[in-house]
């Protein structure tokens, strides 16, 4: 890419202002060609509001959009894609009907003959290099229908890069990948910006951003919080700029001791691993961290322990008795939660109001002749919004509304009101904000010092170090070895998980 085909854009004093809130207050950000700029900011800061401001979905209430120099009357879709601007969204949306070079060149189909068929070889030639690129492990002729999650994520970026892209826009691309796939995507990153894109990286993960941003754009309440250039891009100084404040003791662990046994596993195989027991102890009052690899069978064993995949030999124990296999409500019964990794189509019911969510485990005890008590469900989600510190307006909304930390919230107040003896928690923090994370240590540390026993489930190697009382490390389905708190560290964690 040339010098004079680069993008230059400027937003400047992007206001945008709804009947309830206002979501940017005189936000100006600006990005050339060729540097990669990490726009970070708490859920609610108006990261959101202002990309679809450059999208052209929504139209600022004043402040104006420069592209090359140019003041634009109106940025729309079609204008943001010929200028070159090509987004990849945190929400997947992928047609599972089409194969991979079908999603691709969606709307840009190559056709020939007399009668404009598909032309399915030229089509997978275009999109293979793209593939080639990403390092993907599927082909452009692979049906959408067979990718997984992380698989889709990289099919989004594909899709993005096929266009002549000046400005790629990633919101949360690594919230689904692999550590070796979020690497290659950050190695495509740096060469994209070596060719003259530019790239805006949004992201919780401040650690990728540390390591591949040249700039650093903060958001907070909805307006500009400050800027880092390359040389001053640490974690500590980026959770500064999107709170206004030092994190201190983030990662805290329940200060109880363990109790008496709450959870023993015994030879218990999971379909994914028919051949690995998996044996396992957890007490009162402790939160034990499950490490290991992506793959490594960690939440297969978690949908078993909840009753949701079959249990293939073994069984569980809660407070010493059994607990019936592949039973959910049993699994409830026993006083076993599960927050689920996808919390949108797993553990909510996105079109249903917040108070509908957090009551729905206890339908049965608040309805009268088969209607739910409205005053009742109404107390029951108002006591969890305060103990919780749920940020809603109003909770008979729908939850989908919500941003991903208030989201996760209500997942645990929906279970909380169990009174559960042992909480999974399957990737607790994935794609919420730094603030929100501190929240939700804060909730497990209280969980915990109430004497429930929590399994957490994480990828993130320093919140599982940095909140667990020890850690179980699983490999190849069965658990490698368990680390005391004193015996944490990463290099520890990782010995277990791949030899």
């Amino acid at each position: 890419m040339s010098a004079d085909t680069r993008i230059s854009l400027d937003l400047v004093g992007i206001t945008k202002v709804y009947p309830s809130a206002v979501a940017l207050n005189g936000v100006s950000l600006s990005i050339r060609g060729g540097e990669v700029v990490g726009l970070i900011g708490e859920n609610g800061a108006g990261k959101s509001t202002l990309m679809k401001v450059l999208g052209g979905t929504i139209a600022p209430d004043e402040g104006e959009i420069v592209i090359d120099g140019a003041p634009l009357a109106e940025m729309t879709p079609a204008a943001a894609v010929s200028h070159g601007i090509a987004f990849v969204h945190q929400e997947l949306n992928p047609f599972s009907n089409l194969d991979v070079a079908g999603n691709v060149l969606l709307g840009r189909e190559i056709r020939s003959g007399p009668f404009g068929f598909v032309d399915r070889k030229a089509m997978e030639s275009r999109v293979r290099p793209l593939l080639d690129m990403l390092g993907t492990r599927f082909t452009a002729s692979t049906a959408v229908s067979e990718l997984s999650l992380a698989d889709q994520q990289l099919l989004e970026i594909a899709k993005a890069l096929s266009i002549n892209v000046r400005l790629l826009i990633l919101d949360e691309p690594t919230s689904s990948l692999t550590l070796a796939e979020t690497q290659r995507l950050l190695t495509v990153i740096r060469r994209l910006r070596d060719e003259g894109v530019a790239v805006l990286f949004i992201t919780h993960r401040l650690n990728e951003v540390e390591e591949v941003a040249d700039r650093v754009v903060g958001l907070r309440d909805g307006t500009n919080a400050g800027e880092l250039p390359r040389e001053g891009i640490t974690k500590d100084a980026m959770v500064r700029l999107m709170i206004g404040r030092d994190v201190k003791q983030f990662y805290v662990p329940p200060e109880r001791q363990a109790g008496a046994v709450v959870l023993r596993t015994v030879g218990l195989r999971t379909r994914t691993y028919p051949d690995a027991p998996v044996n396992l102890v957890i007490r009162s009052g402790e939160i034990l961290g499950l490490a290991g690899l992506v793959g490594a069978g960690r939440t297969e064993f978690a949908r078993a322990l909840f009753g949701i995949d079959p249990v293939q030999a073994g069984h569980a124990e809660i407070g010493g008795q059994p607990v019936e296999p592949g039973s959910v409500r049993a699994a409830i019964d026993a006083g076993i939660c599960l927050v689920p990794e996808d919390r949108k189509t797993e553990g909510l019911f996105l079109d249903f109001t917040s108070a509908g969510n957090i009551v729905m485990p206890r339908l049965a005890a608040i309805a009268r002749h088969g209607f739910v008590d409205g005053r009742v469900e109404r107390e029951i989600a108002e006591d969890f919004r305060q103990k919780l510190s749920i940020k809603a307006r109003r909770l008979d909304r729908p939850v989908g509304e919500l941003s991903g930390g208030n989201q996760q919230k209500v997942v645990l107040a929906k279970w909380l009101g169990l009174h559960p003896r042992l909480i999974i928690l399957d990737e607790p923090t994935r794609g919420i904000d730094v603030g929100a994370k501190a929240e939700v240590y804060s909730l497990m540390r209280a969980m915990a010092e109430q004497g429930a026993a929590i399994l957490m489930i994480s990828s993130d190697m320093e919140e599982v170090i940095g909140v667990s009382n020890r850690v179980a490390v699983m490999r190849r389905g069965v658990i490698a070895g368990v680390l005391e708190r004193e015996d944490l560290s990463e290099e520890a964690v990782l010995r277990l998980a791949v030899e």
